[in-house]
């Protein structure tokens, strides 16, 4: 079964690679590892789940928020690898919680991205990773995540 297969099989789908906001690249391959940019919940052009967790977002939607996010980095791996089904391993994630300075949770919001890639990649989607609490993202997203993948010889 294909990674996108995999996904539908969750009732999600890989969305359009996002349009950088700015002077950078979605996705840069170096060797057989794939970086992406950092990413948000902007599906296809619209922004969810914007706001700050404990304010005007609630954990459990931080976690979407997360989830969201790793998706637009695939569409940015897909882009530069032409088929997910090419990623042997993802290597690092890093995420950013835009969160009330008192939040705590910011491990378990990013955990919406790192559950994804486990149910997509299986043991290949564990990762080393870093959390961050922040206290603004651009647009004022209330997630922000970013990849490394490695992709098959």
């Amino acid at each position: 079964m294909s990674v996108e297969e995999r996904l539908a099989g969750l009732g999600l789908r890989l969305p359009g690679p996002p349009t950088p906001v700015g002077n950078y690249l979605p996705a840069v391959q170096v060797g057989r590892l794939v970086f992406t940019s950092g990413q948000t919940a902007r599906l296809d052009g619209v922004r969810r789940y914007v706001g700050t967790i404990g304010r005007e977002v609630t954990p459990e939607d931080g976690y979407l928020s997360a989830r969201d996010s790793a998706l637009n980095c695939l569409a940015c791996v897909k882009l530069v690898a032409g088929s997910l089904d090419r990623v042997a391993r993802v290597v690092k994630m890093v995420g950013f919680v835009n969160a009330v300075p008192e939040f705590d949770g910011q491990a378990a919001v990013v955990d919406g991205a790192s559950d994804l890639l486990h149910r997509l990649f299986g043991e290949a989607g564990h990762h080393v990773r870093s959390v961050a609490g922040v206290n603004a993202l651009p647009s004022n997203v209330s997630a922000e995540i970013e990849i490394v993948v490695e992709l098959a010889a």
